[in-house]
């Protein structure tokens, strides 16, 4: 903006005003100041915008501005995952539909924008900035050297029929199966958190008889309370009749003694995110079930394969990634590692269809689809706030107003917590090895102090009361 004030007679009255598209339809306005534009000039240029009925974020001078700033980086990783052959593209966008609540998978929404634009947007903020977070994957070269531009050429990363609709001819490829080698009657479940309660839940109602371990008396009350609480409230809602809820609670058995989980089939650790802990886990699951066990981590973040190794039957352990809150969303990542046999995940695959849940499939590599995609743009959003580019409420409002999505960065990090965003971006860089993805300073600092985001009463958007 700067190049076109100094341009200008005036570079004191030039201010950036960029409207989204279509811009009759999307509410937002970025109102970009340079080091040359006086208070009065940004409020007059505030008050015009506003008199549109836009709502006004504001921001400094960098390419980018805030939306795009965060937004590509994201689709570019993406586009990174699929040339790298982590995930299929219809995995890729349905993950980050199902998981992350985005109207718009980020390859769909390339092909969208055009590849042409993306290209040239990213390469604008490689040159500002000199990170390689910001280099175009070599995709994007080689689609639009060949004209297929996105959904305006009728062939992007997807190719498009007559009326603008996805050809779908291809969609399912590389998903076939041998049969699963068991059918799961019986699901062990490791842990009395959340997630482990949400699933113990969701087997359940399904008419999976599920045995839950916790590591004491006290912790399988909490899984217990925790299952009966949310089923009451789902008969109160009018989703569960009382009699299936006495039926589900009757398939439940929790205990405190792992050999209690030698006749479940399938055997899924949910415990907290700490490889150690989780070894330790594997090795005790090793000893307390047969080898016909097939053995699962729910890991958000690290490597399956770090788990397998700890067991005795390194192709008999997969990752299987339910969402939190399990019972409401409908996503999950079945990671098989390199030496998972191919029945065992025709196993998983058939149990996570019959608790009613959409699966991906990618590669065991940390962050799997969505937590590889999602948190370094939490991260990037983060570092925004600490070198004082935009206020966290203006970066929210714009990537919900400007990008729709359902919420905006610095809230999910306040609702995730930002002690768990710290740990897997922390497992991201030390995986990936790149600059970019270097925890921002200020959410260590923030954790260290205890600010821990909505849990704690203190966060980026969450003030102490």
């Amino acid at each position: 903006m700067i190049e076109l004030a100094s341009a200008s007679t005036r570079p004191e009255q030039v201010v950036g005003l960029h409207f989204f598209n279509p811009a009759p339809a999307m509410k937002l306005v970025e109102l970009v100041e340079t080091v040359a534009t006086p208070r009065p000039v940004l409020a007059e240029a505030r008050r015009f915008a506003e008199s549109l009925g836009k709502t006004v974020v504001a921001c400094r001078d960098r390419a980018g501005f805030i939306a795009n700033l965060l937004l590509f980086p994201y689709l570019n990783e993406a586009v990174r995952l699929l040339d790298s052959g982590h995930a299929s593209r219809e995995d890729i966008d349905a993950a980050m539909r199902l998981g992350a609540g985005h109207p718009m998978g980020p390859l769909e929404l390339v092909d969208l924008i055009g590849l042409d634009a993306c290209m040239q947007v990213l390469e604008s903020l490689h040159h500002q900035f000199a990170d390689t977070h910001y280099v175009p994957s070599p995709v994007f070269r080689q689609l639009v050297t060949a004209g297929f531009t996105g959904r305006k050429a009728g062939r992007g990363i997807y190719r498009y029929a007559d009326d603008g609709s996805i050809r779908r001819e291809a969609e399912g490829s590389g998903r076939s199966m041998p049969l699963p080698e068991v059918e799961v009657q019986r699901m062990g479940v490791v842990g009395t958190g959340v997630v482990a309660s949400g699933m113990v839940e969701v087997a359940a109602r399904a008419e999976v008889e599920v045995v839950c371990w916790g590591r004491s008396e006290g912790s399988v009350g909490r899984a217990r309370s925790a299952v009966e609480e949310s089923t009451a409230r789902a008969v109160e809602k009018g989703k569960l009749a009382p009699g299936d809820r006495e039926a589900l609670l009757g398939r439940v058995t929790l205990t405190s003694d792992l050999a209690d989980l030698a006749p479940c089939e399938l055997v899924v650790e949910a415990v907290a995110e700490d490889l150690e802990v989780k070894k330790g886990i594997f090795r005790s699951l090793t000893e307390a079930t047969p080898e016909s066990t097939i053995l699962a981590t729910a890991t958000s973040s690290l490597r399956v394969i770090d788990l397998a190794a700890e067991t005795g039957r390194i192709e008999r352990v997969l990752g299987i990634h339910f969402f939190n809150p399990v019972p409401v969303m409908k996503l999950v990542e079945l990671v098989p590692t390199v030496a998972t046999a191919a029945p065992v995940l025709a196993t998983a695959v058939a149990l996570v269809e019959r608790l009613g849940k959409s699966w991906v499939l990618c590669r065991d590599r940390p962050g799997f689809i969505v937590n590889r995609l999602l948190f370094p743009y939490l991260n990037d959003a983060v570092r925004m706030v600490e070198e004082g580019y935009a206020t966290p409420e203006d970066i929210d409002l714009a990537m919900t107003l400007g990008c729709n999505h359902p919420i905006g960065p610095l809230a999910l990090v306040d609702l995730v917590g930002l002690d768990v965003t710290l740990s897997i971006v922390r497992s991201l860089h030390a995986d990936l090895r790149e600059p970019g993805y270097a925890p921002a300073p200020i959410l260590e600092h923030m954790v260290r102090a205890g600010f821990l985001g909505k849990k704690s009463g203190r966060g980026f958007r969450t003030a102490a009361g």
